[in-house]
């Protein structure tokens, strides 16, 4: 588990932005429960509670300059 600042990663970065606001959409009209809160934590428990933690224990670069 990483403690400390995140590496950021332009690929990553590019792939989020350009993600865009129809397949999100869609997404939600077919798939019931999609984009709700807490549903991360009944499909996959393990991974949920990694990800709180990771996110609780790691800052990305972009947040020490805000």
């Amino acid at each position: 588990m990483k403690i400390g600042i995140r590496t950021p990663s332009p690929k990553k970065s590019l792939k989020a932005m350009t993600t865009g606001k129809v397949k999100r959409a869609a997404k939600k009209s077919i798939i019931p429960g999609y984009g709700k809160k807490g549903t991360g934590l009944l499909k996959d428990p393990k991974k949920a509670t990694y990800n709180k933690v990771y996110n609780k224990t790691t800052k990305s670069i972009f947040d020490i300059f805000k």
